[in-house]
């Protein structure tokens, strides 16, 4: 199951590095897109800090997989933080109606919505939180 977990955990890192790059280069502008207007920030800061974000976030990934181990568990907590914060941003694409990302129906955003919750869940199980019932 370690290995497993520790393949789950690179292939998280690999998008999360893919995709902040993207936010800085070839899909500025479909990211751009889903910056939800109510937002009291400048939507081009959003993208290029969140890109930053993903990057360091992808990175950290892989390197507590190997090394730093001892900080996997609370790489993979800020992880699945990170994609709870730009759950939004999903959010807005759906209520909105924006084309984003090869989303363009109703259908199509409705589903996207279901899988920022298995990218939560995906962060923290390979890295190996625990989520007990007290009791």
């Amino acid at each position: 199951m370690l290995v497993i977990k520790r393949i789950a955990s690179i292939a998280l890192g690999a998008f999360l590095t893919s995709a902040g790059i993207s936010h800085l280069g070839s899909n500025r502008t479909e990211f751009l897109a889903q910056v939800p207007t109510w937002l009291p920030l400048n939507a081009d800061f959003v993208v290029v800090a969140s890109g930053i974000v993903e990057i360091t976030l992808g990175i950290s990934l892989i390197t507590t997989t190997f090394i730093f181990t001892q900080y996997r568990k609370k790489v993979g907590i800020v992880v699945a933080i990170f994609f709870i914060l730009i759950f939004p941003g999903n959010i807005n694409q759906y209520v909105n109606n924006i084309d984003a990302f090869g989303l363009d129906t109703d259908q199509k955003r409705l589903i996207r919505l279901f899988f920022q919750p298995l990218l939560v869940i995906w962060a923290l199980w390979a890295s190996g939180v625990e989520i007990r019932k007290k009791g």
